[in-house]
């Protein structure tokens, strides 16, 4: 595990910015960890006695929450309140006024019921920025729907192009992407509103949809659409606008990812199968010829790639300099030489728990690197220190709010 002498390193590009993290599950809460991970000190504002569900989803560890909430929840600090009653949502008002940063991620309209609106919040703290994840946005005909990923995949776009020509439509890699995608958006108004702020020295509210993020990555589908009218169809591993640009089997039951983006490309693929007549400007030489002819040449390369092995079609291709990459799984990627060299996974060793590890932090930053200081601590576990020494309740205030619940 990297453990760098913090005091010989710069301060954290985000250092002095305080982040509330009221968020659940994963969009939001991934914004909020990337800021802790470039220096944001991140308190996650937790329900009493349950905490973020992200505790108890996916493989449970030995301490009884699980792998996730150990990632997710990296450098934060854990504070509960309910903020549905009266002195939670009074609790929640002292932490604003010297906050920079929320993230909440519930239905449009539940911090206004609960009088934690936007212009509340901004009244006792005017430079207060707000990230406010949802499914449909705080506004238009879906914005009081239930939104998760997968369903932001389906509206978005995404879902429907996932799969065989004719098969049922299947997940795209992960039921979680567009939370993870809506999350990096997140950062990005993030940062952009802090830069406002420096200005300024007003904060905003940054609106992030799940399914406005999955839509965004689609390439060219809004434009082709609206001049050609063109719908695009589930192509199964192949691509829209390029060809050869897919998977294809090895003769060692393995799969490999060759991407021929120009017509240089496939001249160097045609060399490197023993068949550089293919390249031929009569042949397969153009890309319109290629795409015209796309089932033909996918089978002529895959009928190479059959013919070797895995390392086989590697080494061909690299010594080719053709763009080729094996199909990694899990255990392919802590074998993988180059996610070795660039220290990708990072093993922390977390307490009742044993070593974890977990991706390390991203983009890398040549002088300020983002660090993680702790994965996902116990529930609560830093009420004493800032509701008791920050806030300055006492134990016995301490006690009553836990014996109504609004802490625990």
């Amino acid at each position: 595990m990297p453990s760098p002498d913090d005091t010989a390193l710069p301060a954290a590009p985000l250092s002095g910015i305080r982040v509330l993290d009221l968020a659940t599950f994963i969009a939001a809460p991934f914004s909020a960890a990337i800021l802790g991970e470039f220096g944001a000190e991140v308190i996650k504002i937790e329900q009493p006695g349950s905490g973020d569900p992200m505790r108890s989803f996916g493989s449970r560890t030995a301490r009884g929450d699980t792998l996730n909430w150990l990632n997710e929840g990296r450098n934060k600090k854990s504070v509960t309140l309910d903020l549905r009653q009266p002195e939670g949502a009074a609790l929640f008002r002292r932490l604003v006024a010297g906050a920079d940063i929320v993230c909440e991620n519930f239905r449009p309209g539940t911090l206004e019921k609960w009088g934690l609106g936007y212009e509340v919040l901004k009244a006792d703290n005017p430079g207060l920025i707000l990230l406010q994840v949802s499914g449909f946005g705080q506004d238009g005909p879906y914005r009081n729907l239930p939104g998760f990923a997968r369903i932001a995949h389906a509206v978005g776009g995404l879902s429907y192009l996932a799969g065989e020509p004719g098969g049922r439509p299947v997940v795209p890699g992960s039921t979680s992407l567009a939370d993870y995608i809506s999350g990096l958006y997140g950062v990005i108004g993030i940062l952009l509103a802090l830069r406002h702020r420096d200005r300024t020295g007003e904060g905003q509210a940054v609106d992030v949809a799940l399914y406005e993020s999955i839509f965004r990555v689609l390439d060219e589908i809004a434009p082709a659409y609206a001049m050609f009218g063109r719908v695009r169809e589930p192509m199964g591993p192949a691509a829209p606008n390029v060809c050869p640009h897919s998977h294809y089997a090895t003769g060692d039951g393995k799969w490999v990812a060759i991407a021929c983006t120009s017509d240089k490309m496939f001249e160097r693929l045609a060399r490197v199968m023993g068949q550089p007549e293919l390249a031929h400007p009569d042949r397969w030489g153009r890309a319109g010829r290629r795409l015209a002819a796309a089932a033909e040449v996918d089978a002529t390369v895959e009928r190479w790639t059959r013919s070797l092995t895995l390392a086989e079609v590697l080494a061909a291709a690299h010594a080719g300099e053709v763009p080729c990459g094996p199909l990694n799984t899990i255990a392919d990627i802590f074998a993988d030489p180059q996610f070795l060299a660039r220290g990708v996974l990072e093993t922390h060793e977390v307490p009742g728990v044993g070593p974890v590890v977990v991706p390390g932090p991203l983009p890398r930053l040549s002088a300020t690197p983002g660090r993680i200081a702790n994965l996902g601590v116990p529930l609560g576990a830093d009420n004493r220190a800032i509701l008791g020494g920050e806030l300055g309740l006492g134990p016995d205030e301490l006690a009553e709010l836990e014996r109504k619940g609004v802490i625990s």
